[in-house]
């Protein structure tokens, strides 16, 4: 965290209309320094930068950032919550069944929504989330060994 962070990302959460507090601005860093962390991964790079905090209130400040569209809540089946710094441009993912890792994938088209369904049932469809399973190159090579 660089000082010139800290000051611009206490003006992000105040623009969202969050209580500006040194547990949401190391978390939304650590998030935003991080690649699709969990909780635990989250938590505990929140309290290299503050000292300590509980894992509920780290619960309770991603969930407020996540509402506030400041970071980004990402759930792949049979895995645990994932969070990422890279919101507003409907990107998708891809994870390694493997090993779990996880990556961004940019979106298909670039217009969000950038799949159109085949039928919307009358809905206003806003955002598509589309998650491609595979191996990561490790892995792939591990089991062709």
């Amino acid at each position: 965290m660089t000082a010139s962070q800290t000051p611009a990302t206490a003006e992000e959460l105040r623009g969202a209309g969050l209580r500006v507090t040194a547990a949401r601005v190391a978390l939304l860093e650590t998030v935003r320094d991080g690649d699709h962390l969990g909780v635990e991964a989250i938590a505990s790079g929140v309290r290299d930068r503050v000292g300590h905090i509980s894992l509920q209130a780290v619960y309770e400040a991603l969930h407020a950032l996540t509402a506030a569209g400041l970071i980004r809540r990402i759930e792949p089946a049979g895995s645990p919550a994932r969070f990422e710094g890279r919101v507003g441009d409907n990107h998708h993912h891809v994870v390694c069944r493997s090993c779990g890792v996880v990556a961004d994938v940019d979106c298909a088209v670039g217009e969000i929504p950038c799949l159109t369904a085949s039928d919307d049932h009358g809905f206003s469809i806003e955002e598509a989330e589309v998650i491609y399973w595979g191996l990561c190159p490790g892995c792939s090579t591990a089991r062709s060994s």
